[in-house]
């Protein structure tokens, strides 16, 4: 069915966002429901001067497998935490008192 109408051209579009996200791990962010939520809040618009053929279906997309544990970049060198560097000392306070002479 071509789109007459961009809401529909808009909602439409949010397919391809919508298949990613199915494929990510629990928790990460989601923009389709953004994208949907913003599409249903525009104004009405005035239809397409021409009629636009229907987007593509998604691709299918392959299986994400998270890496289990902590790898390292560089392979045979194992990650360790980054040292803490040591505080800088404290400035010294002055004990004596300047003398302010006015001519």
């Amino acid at each position: 069915m071509p789109y007459k109408n961009p809401k529909e051209f808009l909602a439409d579009a949010t397919k391809l966002p919508a298949a990613i996200e199915a494929k990510l791990p629990a928790g990460a962010p989601k923009i389709s429901t953004t994208l949907v939520t913003t599409a249903a809040g525009l104004p009405d618009l005035p239809d397409f001067p021409m009629a636009i053929p229907d987007l593509p279906a998604p691709p299918e997309l392959p299986a994400i497998t998270p890496p289990t544990g902590v790898m390292p970049f560089v392979t045979g060198v194992p990650p360790a935490a980054a040292p803490t560097p040591p505080a800088p000392p404290a400035p010294a306070l002055r004990t004596t008192a300047s003398r302010l002479v006015f001519e």
